[in-house]
């Protein structure tokens, strides 16, 4: 193992120790170092003698690469955490990232989809599925998603005793193991029984069987022992051809900015969709603000005395 390896190895335990980094997570960082770690190789240089320069060629590289201001942004986060961990346990003596400002992000509003799209998608996924069980649990992951805004690897690996008991609040571990608690629909409550009606039925089936049991709402063969995210990429795109919305526009994340700009034009508060969307920042949310501000204009257009023809 090289030193940039063991760097960035003892850097990733130390996300998962310190902030209970996910998978996801490590996987992401493993891949931003590791391009920075080949383009320092490609000038003889290392993660322990590359300088503030190095780090700038760097992103000159990636922008002349034709790279995303977001992505530039993301991989000189990714350095920026690598140094000040290596600077605090003594790994280098001064930290060459500590002066660089990053590209910034673009303020591109996010895609969503209209209601009456989110309707034809729902709709579909009640006839769309091989079996009855398929089309139920098909039913019950979109139900979710639109009424809580989840993250997709949130949705699929949510425990099967969260759902028990008829609940009105879905308990939800998000980024960094933190928890928040969102409200259910009735739609996606009753989409939520019905399946876990189901589920139970099988895990009974499986323990009488002597068969292992899974601990998942969406259990499944996978190694994980849950439906994957590429599995359920693969499903919303199938939903969308069969349901005549354009598969371009429907990802599992559309649909999490669906519900937070469907809430936030029917009169939500941007604090309450920031706590449903479990961002540590209200910044983040904020991306949303433009349907706030349409809204307003909207108000003041139809009950302003002087907008009046």
């Amino acid at each position: 193992m090289n030193l940039s390896t063991r760097w960035i190895s003892a850097f990733l335990d130390a996300q998962v120790a310190e902030r209970d980094a996910s998978q996801n997570t490590q996987m992401a960082y493993a891949r931003d170092l590791g391009d920075f770690t080949e383009f320092l190789t490609s000038t003889t240089r290392d993660l322990d003698t590359a300088t503030r320069q190095d780090i700038e060629n760097y992103l000159i590289h990636l922008d002349t690469q034709g790279f995303a201001k977001s992505t530039r942004a993301r991989r000189l986060s990714a350095i920026k955490q690598l140094y000040r961990f290596a600077f605090e346990e003594g790994l280098r003596q001064e930290n060459p990232a500590i002066q660089i400002t990053g590209p910034g992000r673009d303020k591109r509003l996010p895609k969503t989809l209209s209601v009456e799209e989110v309707d034809r998608l729902l709709d579909m996924a009640e006839e769309y599925g091989r079996s009855q069980e398929d089309r139920i649990r098909n039913t019950c992951l979109m139900q979710l998603l639109y009424a809580t805004g989840m993250r997709v690897t949130e949705l699929v690996t949510l425990p099967l005793s969260s759902a028990k008991g008829d609940p009105r609040m879905l308990l939800i571990k998000g980024k960094g193991g933190k928890e928040r608690m969102v409200p259910l629909s009735p739609p996606s409550r009753d989409a939520l029984a019905e399946w876990l009606a189901i589920r139970e039925r099988q895990e009974a089936d499986d323990r009488a069987d002597g068969k292992p049991t899974s601990g998942f709402l969406f259990a499944s063969r996978s190694k994980e022992g849950h439906l994957t995210r590429h599995r359920f990429y693969a499903l919303i795109k199938d939903l969308a051809l069969q349901a005549g919305v354009s598969p371009s526009k429907v990802t599992p994340h559309t649909l999490r900015h669906a519900f937070a700009t469907h809430l936030l034009a029917n009169g939500a508060d941007l604090r309450a969709i920031q706590t449903f969307l479990g961002h540590a920042d209200v910044a983040t949310t904020e991306i949303y603000t433009h349907v706030l501000e349409e809204r307003l204009r909207d108000l003041v257009l139809d009950h302003h005395p002087l907008a009046r023809d």
